[in-house]
């Protein structure tokens, strides 16, 4: 894919949507982009949260069926650990992205007692997905590779490519995931894939966005246009610009989503809960099981 657009067409800015902040969890504070009252979904995407959680907070034993969670900490670290034995961190600038499909149970807390802080990504699968077998793909900080157009411009590539730099991750959903910081006057043009659906997530900082330069500041959802757009323009108002890029393919499959699980139909929904609560069908020995991390911050 070309690093710099051909079409000259920019895609727009047509709804912006301030996140609030909300509780989530066990005393997780989250301001909710994608899967708020106000932006349900944007196919592929079901939901992302920036959350900011210490301890004792987190998000203790869940499960999840049907689609996808990516985890990039900004700030902090942060306790893993599922019900078929795969634990570990997640450290400041590290990846995880679990394709929970079929069947995860786990559970997510601060490492210690500062503060936990990142972005979390639900990203849906197609139905000829869904019941595949769970995995993980997890990068630390040193392997998410990164792409510097310019000086003052950094661009963590989570996902997908930006200026010539592929990440590795693989992506059953076509996505691209990327993170920007940029200094006051600099400019991006990042190339989206003209049959992708897409937003923008403002973490701090104020920036132009889109040709038709949409002024934002902390905490928007800004969704692009579907028009035949190759790129969006950015330019920088502030020293302290950082935001998040993300589009990808929709499905353009019915979803109905309870909770934690993702399906086409009630009656998948209607199974989801009975495999967890009976142990099966990829949820075998979940009733059973309690994380070791669970009960860390207890008194």
């Amino acid at each position: 894919m070309s690093t710099s657009p051909i079409s000259r067409i920019a895609r727009n800015i047509t709804k912006s949507v301030l996140s609030r902040e909300q509780m989530d969890g066990v005393g997780a504070k989250v301001y909710r982009s994608i899967g708020s009252q106000a932006l349900r979904n944007l196919d592929p995407f079901l939901m992302l949260d920036e959350f900011d959680v210490r301890a004792p907070g987190g998000f203790p034993d869940h499960p999840h069926r049907g689609f996808e969670t990516v985890t990039y900490m900004l700030e902090g670290e942060f306790l893993h650990e599922d019900f078929k034995g795969h634990k570990g961190r997640i450290g400041p600038g590290d990846l995880q992205w679990m394709s929970a499909a079929k069947g995860i149970v786990h559970a997510e807390i601060p490492a210690n007692n500062s503060r936990a802080h990142g972005l979390q990504l639900w990203i849906n699968l197609s139905s000829k997905n869904k019941l595949s077998e769970p995995n993980y793909q997890e990068y630390p900080k040193e392997k998410v590779v990164e792409a510097t157009p310019e000086e003052g411009v950094t661009i963590k590539v989570i996902a997908g490519e930006s200026y010539g730099v592929k990440s590795p991750v693989m992506t059953r959903t076509p996505t691209m995931f990327i993170d920007v910081k940029m200094k006051k006057g600099k400019k991006i043009e990042q190339v989206i894939p003209k049959n992708y659906a897409g937003f923008i997530y403002t973490i701090a900082g104020s920036a132009l966005y889109g040709g038709s330069k949409h002024s934002s500041e902390a905490h928007h959802t800004l969704v692009l246009s579907a028009n035949e757009g190759d790129h969006i323009p950015v330019e920088s108002t502030s020293d302290d610009c950082h935001f998040v890029v993300i589009a990808g393919e929709p499905i353009n499959e019915p979803i109905v989503q309870h909770g934690p699980f993702v399906m086409n139909t009630q009656r998948e929904i209607y199974q989801a809960f009975a495999d967890y609560q009976h142990g099966r069908n990829g949820f075998e020995g979940a009733p059973e099981w309690t994380s070791s991390i669970r009960d860390r911050w207890s008194s």
